[in-house]
């Protein structure tokens, strides 16, 4: 869900309020890639390597200011848009509202009594991001070719998320307008603050998850300048490291696995108004359960038991209150869903 953006944002499309030449440009890239490739430091040396890459990553930063795509107005300000667009393409959007709940950020707020067992949101096929609509789209001839992507679907769906955003006409747009502008993931901690983290066991994963996002950035920073299958790429003038770690971030944030068409395998996804379903723990006997199901043959859905059954052919959601005979009206009115995932 993340926290309202403290960002202000600008116009989208505003040009660079910093000059920088391409070719020094390119060679603080490849300085950053070559320190992020290096081997894992010794102990007692990452946070000194992490000094090093953050340097050089606000380097980047400070050059690259004014080029990122971002929008007008607030976060909030889309919401209407969002509501029209899932309703006009099939997704059910009555009986509650977004919301704010203050520290919690934006949320599904119920406007009526929601009763156990009861239907109250699904969310058709063709709204969701999911890594095959990327490969079908402008990124396609790219991924075809970039083994990175292929084998790491929550890159290829953050690079989807950058080329939608950039693009005016996206189908995705009305969703995308209303992402967060940033989070609260260790990528935009500051420095002070993953001091602050070095005596805890969380500092490795912050090191390797800051180390790691950086090369990504400078690899494909390099990917999208010279590869002639990223020649159509809506990047090549302005991928940011913040754009990238802004990509990176809405994805690790709501990423949902979902079962791909075919009900082969499962594949990553971005579900627009379900991932502004945040739940916090509520009364014992009450459950979420999380339906999936997919076109084809006969659809199928993961219920809370592991068991698999017929469903209809949307993404849904239910409450489910097993146990207990009065409706759950006051509990789910307030009810927030911070974590999706399918219950087993």
């Amino acid at each position: 869900m993340g926290k309202k953006s403290r960002v202000k944002t600008q116009k989208s499309g505003t040009g660079a309020t910093a000059t920088v030449s391409p070719k020094e440009m390119l060679n603080l890239i490849s300085e950053l890639l070559q320190k992020c490739s290096s081997p894992t430091p010794g102990p007692g040396k990452e946070w000194e390597e992490y000094v090093q890459i953050r340097s050089l990553v606000e380097k980047i930063r400070k050059k690259q200011k004014g080029l990122s795509v971002v929008f007008d107005g607030k976060r909030d300000d889309y919401f209407p848009e969002l509501i029209r667009w899932a309703t006009e393409n099939g997704a059910s959007t009555e009986g509650f509202e977004i919301a704010n709940f203050e520290e919690e950020g934006f949320g599904l707020k119920a406007t009526r009594e929601i009763k156990a067992e009861e239907l109250f949101l699904w969310v058709p096929r063709k709204l969701l991001m999911t890594v095959e609509s990327a490969k079908n789209s402008v990124l396609g001839s790219l991924y075809s070719q970039d083994r990175i992507l292929q084998a790491m679907g929550n890159i290829t769906l953050a690079f989807h998320l950058l080329c939608e955003r950039a693009n005016p006409s996206s189908f995705w747009l009305p969703y995308i307008q209303t992402l967060p502008t940033e989070y609260d993931t260790p990528l935009y901690f500051e420095e002070d603050e993953v001091q602050y983290l070095q005596s805890t066991q969380a500092i490795h994963d912050v090191f390797s998850q800051y180390k790691n996002t950086a090369r990504q950035y400078a690899y494909f920073y390099k990917v999208i300048q010279t590869h002639p299958n990223a020649s159509k790429l809506p990047l090549k003038d302005s991928f940011t490291y913040d754009d990238y770690r802004w990509a990176v971030s809405s994805v690790m944030t709501r990423q949902n696995q979902i079962p791909t068409e075919d009900g082969s395998r499962v594949t990553l996804a971005l579900i627009p108004l379900w991932d502004m379903c945040n739940h916090t723990n509520g009364l014992p006997s009450l459950n979420i359960l999380l339906t999936w199901s997919f076109v084809s043959d006969g659809l199928k859905k993961i219920d809370n038991t592991g068991q698999i059954c017929s469903e209809n052919r949307k993404q849904t959601m239910m409450v489910v209150a097993p146990c207990r005979e009065e409706p759950l009206g006051k509990v789910v009115r307030n009810l927030q869903l911070r974590n999706i995932c399918l219950l087993s």
